[in-house]
């Protein structure tokens, strides 16, 4: 928690994020998705954070914004990945992780995708 603090408190969240922002409006696409995106970031690392987020993100927009429902789409939409290898595949002696790992990840950008594209198509 306090790493996750850390990196959101000295601008690199934001960072990454209008980064990812500003190469999608020079693609054209419309970028009222972005503010929703950290929470789809953090929730691979701690569910607790992605909720702390998805607060935030109701708080400036409001919990009927469009930015705000795509927090809450996403905080359902993807999973803990690193807490599940580390908990469970730890507490059953699962050592090999590796495609574990990779398909996870996978999973949770399907993941953030999807919910920007239902997102768009049921309350934009």
């Amino acid at each position: 928690m306090v790493a996750i603090s850390a990196f959101r408190s000295t601008g690199c969240m934001d960072y990454v994020v209008n980064g990812i922002g500003y190469c999608f409006a020079q693609l054209g696409i419309n970028t009222d998705f972005v503010p929703a995106l950290p929470v789809g970031l953090m929730k691979t690392l701690s569910g607790g954070g992605a909720r702390g987020l998805m607060v935030d993100v109701m708080q400036h927009y409001g919990a009927d914004s469009f930015q705000g429902r795509l927090a809450s789409i996403m905080q359902g939409s993807t999973e803990t990945t690193f807490y599940v290898l580390a908990v469970y595949f730890g507490s059953v002696n699962i050592r090999k992780t590796r495609h574990a790992l990779a398909c996870g990840l996978i999973a949770d950008l399907v993941g953030v995708i999807a919910t920007i594209i239902i997102g768009y198509i049921f309350f934009h």
